[in-house]
């Protein structure tokens, strides 16, 4: 009974989390907060549960529970454009190579390998640096952070998403139901679609649920060194802009530190599961 019951509010926990989080994405402009970039001057550093704050304020009296809805929608807003784009382009070229083999095969194996020795944190200082960085005459680039970040991201993960598609089509490409397909005269597009991409889609959709906190966490990195979004704007731009204020108002740090390992936890959970039930469903075939 322990066995059956752990997973079920495991996943439960799991999905009620990032349901909430969603809501905030999808209605939190209709939640009675102050929008998280005002400062009350009254209330800096403020406690949690004071009165006007629920969650307190930090060093220049943002509000947090304003922050933490408003950083609902940029962090999962970068996390989910950048696998999602990710995840179509790379799965594409990988499904592609698997199918059509030899030279093609080669040319997108070698693209997988050398965007993968890239490092990611490289080319996202690049990539800012030329499209998000003041110019010598005070003059901004006209890219947002955000837009540069979804870009990188995207070519981080194309890489992977690439790979594992192939590996995964390439594993059933030689199955017997794939091989009478070919046999009895089925246009390689159609076996394409109807045999192999909807074998193939699942562990896909798995890498893509673990990929997700990735980017989270991903993305609050880039803000703590500095090339991330707008102080605030975001969870880890949130941890980055009061990081140095932990001896003072750890509550200011701690918290969307706490709101980011709960959701990426969420997430690694329900990747697992995904995963599970995956392996399982292959193991039958």
């Amino acid at each position: 009974m322990e066995r059956r019951i752990r997973p079920k509010v495991g996943l439960i926990l799991s999905i009620s989390w990032f349901s909430v989080c969603i809501f905030c994405v999808i209605f939190g402009d209709f939640f009675p907060l102050p929008k998280w970039d005002e400062y009350d001057y009254d209330n800096l550093a403020a406690r949690m549960f004071s009165k006007g704050h629920f969650l307190g304020t930090d060093y220049d009296g943002s509000d947090l529970l304003s922050g933490l809805v408003h950083g609902a929608r940029t962090s999962l807003g970068i996390s989910v454009a950048s696998v999602g784009a990710s995840l179509i382009i790379g799965s594409a070229l990988g499904i592609t190579a698997a199918y059509r083999r030899g030279v093609v095969d080669s040319i997108l194996s070698m693209f997988f390998n050398v965007f993968l020795s890239i490092p990611t944190i490289v080319l996202t200082l690049v990539l800012v640096a030329i499209f998000s960085s003041p110019t010598i005459d005070g003059s901004s680039n006209e890219l947002p952070r955000e837009v540069v970040l979804v870009f990188a991201l995207t070519i981080a993960f194309i890489p992977i998403f690439g790979r594992l598609s192939r590996g995964s089509a390439l594993s059933w490409t030689g199955r017997e139901f794939v091989l009478v397909a070919e046999s009895i005269g089925m246009r390689r597009r159609e076996v394409l679609f109807r045999h192999i991409v909807p074998n193939v889609a699942p562990s896909l959709i798995s890498l893509f649920v673990l990929a997700i906190g990735l980017t989270i966490i991903a993305e609050g990195g880039f803000a703590i060194i500095g090339v991330g979004t707008a102080p605030g704007a975001s969870w880890g731009s949130m941890l980055a802009k009061n990081r140095g204020e932990l001896s003072l108002a750890p509550h200011t740090a701690l918290i969307p530190a706490a709101v980011i390992a709960i959701t990426v936890a969420s997430l690694n959970y329900y990747g697992e599961y995904l995963r599970n039930r995956i392996d399982d469903r292959e193991a039958k075939i």
